[in-house]
């Protein structure tokens, strides 16, 4: 699985970094950033998607790889 976040959509609420602190971070503006770059770790693929499902905005796409 991997993850994509839509910068234009993402207002900065933060839930997903509460959510998931090993795979979303902020930036210097509260907006949130990925912290793991390629795949998402096995460990970290519930909170990873728990924290997309949580985003007010919609902002974070989950990709699975076949």
């Amino acid at each position: 699985m991997r993850l994509q976040i839509d910068s234009d959509r993402c207002q900065g609420h933060g839930r997903c970094y509460d959510l998931a602190p090993d795979v979303f971070g902020e930036d210097e503006d509260g907006y949130a950033v990925l912290l793991v770059t390629g795949p998402v770790p096995p460990e970290r693929e519930d909170d990873a998607r728990l924290a997309a499902a949580n985003c007010p905005e919609q902002a974070i796409a989950t990709v699975e790889e076949a």
